[in-house]
């Protein structure tokens, strides 16, 4: 049972009818209760960031997306539901959204030719072997609209990107949470795929990425705690040095008194 999110700002009709298709059994809900037990999730999203999060407060749901994640259900996030899992955004600044991911929202800047928002068809550029693209060709079209776009802080968490303008992070996935910046549910049968691979996985595979990424983490920590090491190692040889002159200096000193 994929659980889809209800907060008043969603395209879910659009998603609810692509996931049947596909033969997904669905509920739409905005029920702690039933979200927290759905084998998967979605948060779609269309309209403004700070409304949304006005609306996901409204109904309690941010601390219910929270624990979704924290359980390792698989979670996706569509569009505006991309953007609502990141820190803030430019299109409402002072609102904060969930925090679950980290990077920054922007506006599309201005270009000569295009039109904001990003409206239409437009390719992806397929990177780190993400999991949702399994079986996707690179440089498939898929269906954007948009005004703001998605700059990630960490890179690898980063499976796809398109360009208008600038480079758009058009999809992430770490450990568990997933996320388009495009949509699949009116993406013709490459966004149905996309789907369909959503819905198929496993929350052990989930559960065994989660820990690739804690180790990932936990070498980082590591390697920084080493150079720290090994900074303080060199500082304390360089003082040694230095003593090591000073007395040189004063046995010469009193060497010479001596005479």
């Amino acid at each position: 049972m994929i659980g889809i999110i209800d907060y008043d700002a969603g395209n879910i009709k659009s998603v609810e009818k692509a996931l049947a298709y596909i033969g997904e059994e669905t509920i739409v809900s905005r029920d702690p209760e039933v979200l927290l037990k759905a084998d998967k999730a979605i948060l779609p999203g269309v309209g403004s960031f700070g409304q949304a999060m006005e609306n996901l407060h409204r109904y309690n749901l941010v601390p219910v997306i929270k624990d979704m994640v924290k359980n390792n259900t698989p979670f996706l996030g569509i569009c505006l539901g991309l953007q609502l899992l990141f820190e803030s955004s430019e299109e409402t600044p002072g609102v904060e959204g969930i925090g679950i991911l980290k990077g920054k929202i922007l506006r599309i800047p201005p270009a000569e030719g295009l039109k904001i928002p990003h409206m239409g068809w437009n390719s992806l550029h397929l990177q780190n072997n993400g999991r949702l693209f399994q079986g996707i060709p690179e440089d498939t079209y898929v269906y954007f609209v948009h005004s703001y776009y998605l700059h990630a802080e960490e890179p690898e968490i980063v499976k796809a990107v398109t360009d208008y303008s600038t480079t758009i992070h058009a999809s992430v996935e770490k450990g568990n949470v997933f996320a388009c910046q495009f949509h699949p549910e009116k993406s013709s049968r490459y966004g149905l795929k996309i789907l369909e691979n959503f819905a198929k996985l496993e929350k052990e595979g989930i559960d065994q990425s989660v820990e690739i990424d804690k180790v990932n983490n936990f070498a980082q920590i590591l390697e920084s705690k080493i150079n720290d090491l090994a900074e303080q190692l060199r500082e304390i040889d360089l003082q040694e040095q230095d003593y090591r002159r000073e007395r040189e200096t004063l046995t010469a000193i009193q060497a010479d008194l001596c005479e």
